[in-house]
């Protein structure tokens, strides 16, 4: 009965190891053996023109569905298959520029993750960057990295059901984990996040009805939810090759699981080529339209680590297999194996990351034009 216990335990367990995460000593010997790929690091300015198309699309479809029933196929097909495609784009460019990568400028780079937030219909933002940014240092260190289920959502959701219901409201674990786990000090910049998009909703509502808020805030759930592009959120860091389970209390000292996987596939047209995540994860400052280079350059350091096939396979193999679920995260402790200590202790000069402070005084205009707005939109209800 001992040894049938203890597998059990071990099973309900994260994947616990004593090893750094691997793309810190992996970019360095990309470095090392293609110092070229360098040069690759930098903004895009392709970048802008699709985050400007993507939201455009979205406020015109907000409109030609506005006398559209909510509860009809139609709407529910253009969320679907338009609006749930559109907004996880949108989603993946705030991602794409919390690390800068749209414009040279700091403030720029905060400026339009806001304005590609309006169609998600709920501000966020400004609290994705540093929770992302702490999940790039801090990967899969114990409460710090809030893309790792927690243990009660690992718990409860540790069956079939389970695991369906995660994938149906993976959006809503997403969005409301993090405060769960640590919280952020609230900015000025997360002030202007809400403030501008309160202010968009409310126009969009009196330009155009409820409808078309609706739609973009379905777009948003279904875009997380059972969407093939949403797949790519247990694709990432979910281990599928899961071998024998180390609990916290028994880890070895033997190479830690396979964490990160990439997906190459057509889909990654629709998500700034997020699918190339362990190119990513190992060049973080390197943009989405030259990820394909950096591995073309490096394939002989990404051929052999494993990848995904399917998205939309993900998800069913989530759901039906019962070898992965919510524990199947490699998990560190704070002390990680070179001694070196990561936290999360983001300060608010850290988060605003604009010149020194929210908005320098030439770019005040901003704060002012939106006030203005703002008067305008309650004056006139």
């Amino acid at each position: 009965m001992a040894p049938a216990k203890a597998s059990k335990q071990a099973a309900h367990d994260w994947l616990w190891t004593y090893q750094e995460e691997p793309h810190r000593t992996r970019r360095h010997q990309i470095i090392k053996a293609h110092p070229e790929v360098t040069k690759l690091c930098g903004p895009e300015p392709l970048t802008k023109y699709v985050v400007l198309f993507v939201v455009s699309l979205q406020i015109f479809c907000a409109f030609i569905l506005q006398s559209t029933p909510v509860f009809s196929c139609q709407f529910f097909l253009m969320a679907y298959i338009i609006g749930a495609t559109a907004n996880q784009n949108l989603f993946l460019a705030i991602h794409e520029i919390s690390h800068n990568l749209a414009f040279r400028s700091a403030f720029a780079n905060r400026m339009i993750a806001i304005f590609a937030n309006l169609p998600i219909g709920l501000p966020y933002s400004a609290a994705f960057r540093p929770y992302h940014l702490t999940h790039h240092k801090a990967l899969g260190v114990d409460g710090l990295d809030t893309d790792l289920p927690t243990k009660i959502e690992a718990i409860f959701l540790d069956s079939v059901l389970g695991k369906a219901f995660f994938c149906t409201f993976q959006i809503l674990f997403y969005a409301l984990r993090p405060m769960m786990v640590y919280q952020l000090p609230f900015t000025k910049l997360h002030f202007f996040n809400v403030t501008a998009q309160l202010i968009f909703d409310a126009i969009l509502v009196k330009a155009c009805g409820w409808n078309a808020l609706a739609y973009l805030i379905m777009s948003s759930f279904l875009a997380g939810s059972l969407h093939p592009c949403a797949g790519h959120f247990i694709a990432e860091h979910y281990v599928f090759e899961r071998p024998k389970a180390s609990p916290k209390d028994a880890i070895s000292d033997g190479p830690a699981p396979v964490e990160t996987y990439s997906y190459y596939g057509p889909l990654n047209f629709f998500t700034y080529n997020v699918g190339l995540h362990n190119e990513h994860h190992d060049f973080p400052a390197i943009p989405w339209t030259r990820l394909w280079t950096l591995r073309e350059v490096a394939k002989e350091f990404y051929e052999p680590l494993p990848r995904h096939n399917s998205w939309s396979y993900v998800i069913w193999q989530f759901i039906w297999d019962s070898d992965v679920s919510l524990w199947s995260r490699v998990k560190r402790e704070q002390q990680v194996g070179s001694g070196r200590r990561v936290t999360a202790g983001w300060t608010k000069e850290e988060i605003e990351d604009i010149n020194g402070g929210f908005i320098p005084y030439r770019n005040r205009l901003f704060v002012l034009l939106a006030w203005r707005c703002a008067k305008t939109v309650v004056s006139n209800q």
